[in-house]
């Protein structure tokens, strides 16, 4: 079997593995999300590194909710500086700031996604959003978490909800033959589709309230005078509108 095929194979037996083991969760997500979003509140979404993806995957996107903020901010993201961005997502007091200009409170829902689960600047995050009053939902790695935690606190130990990827510690699944190195991460792709599983039960609650606030893709007949009223609403609230 061809590495390609062996990370298909794995994608799919730890998707379904995911959907069967994420099943509660993943209802008590989607429920406090709607129940944020009938409140006018909105779902804050934060990462470092890579896990910031799932930020961006939720912005502004066809098919996803205008209710969503991603918190971006480059010095913890990898385009800027991917080494120095390592750094900082390890170092304690790099996110107050960062976050005070989102004002997050006790309406809102703040989704923190870090594999690892253990890193300074999202375990801040976590606890920044519990103390706002927000709901906190951890998208994390439980296996890996444990594994990296040495006594740290981890995502999960703050969160309200969490939402396990299954992923192993260390995020790649595949050996390279004649090495002791591996590759193929699967944090993303799992990640990717718990979220965006996680909004379409969103949309399907809030459109029995009438039209849910969901975007059309650019290109599609109304797209512009659509997603433009979608913008006037929500743009006070997310700077990256």
């Amino acid at each position: 079997m061809s590495l390609t095929e062996e990370y298909y194979d794995q994608i799919i037996a730890r998707l379904n593995e995911t959907r069967r083991e994420t099943a509660d969760a993943a209802g008590d997500a989607a429920r406090a999300i709607v129940k944020a979003v009938r409140n006018d509140g909105r779902v804050y979404v934060f990462g470092t590194g890579h896990s910031h993806v799932m930020a961006e995957e939720l912005h502004y996107r066809a098919g996803g909710l205008a209710v969503t903020v991603p918190i971006l901010a480059g010095p913890i993201m990898v385009h800027e500086g991917a080494v120095a961005g390592t750094v900082y997502e390890r170092t304690s007091g790099i996110v107050a700031p960062i976050l005070e200009r989102y004002g997050i409170g006790p309406n809102d829902v703040m989704i923190v996604v870090s594999n690892s689960g253990v890193n300074a600047a999202p375990v801040e995050a976590a606890q920044f959003g519990r103390d706002a009053g927000a709901t906190v939902i951890a998208l994390t790695s439980i296996a890996y978490s444990t594994a990296a935690a040495n006594g740290r606190t981890r995502i999960a130990d703050i969160a309200d909800i969490v939402l396990d990827n299954g992923s192993p510690p260390g995020d790649a699944v595949l050996s390279v033959p004649g090495s002791e190195l591996k590759v193929a991460p699967v944090s993303t792709v799992i990640g990717a589709v718990i979220l965006n599983a996680i909004f379409a039960e969103v949309a399907a609650a809030l459109s029995q309230d009438g039209d849910a606030p969901i975007y059309r893709s650019a290109n599609m007949p109304g797209a512009n005078d659509h997603n433009a009223r979608l913008v006037r609403k929500y743009r006070g609230r997310n700077p990256h509108l």
